[in-house]
């Protein structure tokens, strides 16, 4: 391992994005998982020894995480989703003294389709009417997906209304999302199919490279990308 591996700390290790996140980094020069915490492990013990913490828990680990980030000056990489409004907020509130990187997904094409959203709401007008499908396997807990907020967020942006959003839960599906917009006499749907969760922890191994020397800030996986 090179001595200029960016060292992480994975918050969430045993669960499912944690083992992929721990496969593709064995292979990667840049990354070293330097601890793992799960649920009911202390923090404190392994954020010393790490340049950067990758949390896909839950969302009430937070407020701890949250806490030794900003003690230790540790930079911090978010992919949990189903966040409350008070626990957004402490995340924000970090965001001013560490930089942040917080995406409901890191999959290279979901942030396409998120810039293909906003420019098809832009050009397509208000005759058409949006709407967001969203499937999910039958383990996942929260509904809707934190990708189809961040979708139905774009769209209210610029259609000013709310976004209706239908979610699904079956079998093994990875995720799907579907925009669907509806006009007279025709529809447009942009569609991603995530067929891996590798491309979920290719993403987020990526944002913790790129989140090394930034200024505070909250960054979205699009700043990453450079979208």
């Amino acid at each position: 391992m090179k001595s200029s591996a960016v060292r992480v700390l994975l918050i969430g290790a045993a669960g499912r994005m944690g083992k992929t996140i721990i496969k593709l980094a064995k292979a990667d020069p840049a990354i070293e998982i330097a601890a793992q915490c799960d649920l009911g492990d202390s923090i404190e013990p392994a954020i010393k020894s790490c340049d950067v913490v990758i949390d896909f828990s839950n969302p009430d680990a937070i407020t701890e995480i949250c806490r030794a980030v900003l003690q230790h000056g540790k930079s911090l990489v978010i992919g949990t989703t189903g966040h409350s409004q008070k626990q957004r907020q402490l995340i924000e509130d970090a965001a001013r003294s560490l930089p942040i990187v917080l995406a409901s997904n890191f999959s290279v094409g979901v942030n396409v389709l998120f810039w293909l959203t906003r420019k098809a709401a832009e050009l397509i007008g208000q005759e058409f009417n949006p709407e967001i499908i969203e499937t999910h396997h039958k383990m996942k807990k929260d509904a809707p997906s934190g990708t189809a907020k961040t979708l139905a967020e774009i769209l209210k942006t610029a259609q000013k209304k709310e976004i209706p959003i239908q979610s699904i839960r079956e079998g093994e599906v990875v995720g799907e999302h579907t925009v669907i917009f509806t006009g007279p006499g025709e529809r447009l749907e942009l569609t991603h199919r995530a067929a891996s969760r590798e491309i979920f922890a290719r993403g987020a191994l990526r944002a913790a490279d790129w989140i090394m020397g930034k200024p505070p800030g909250l960054y979205s996986m699009q700043d990453v990308l450079g979208l």
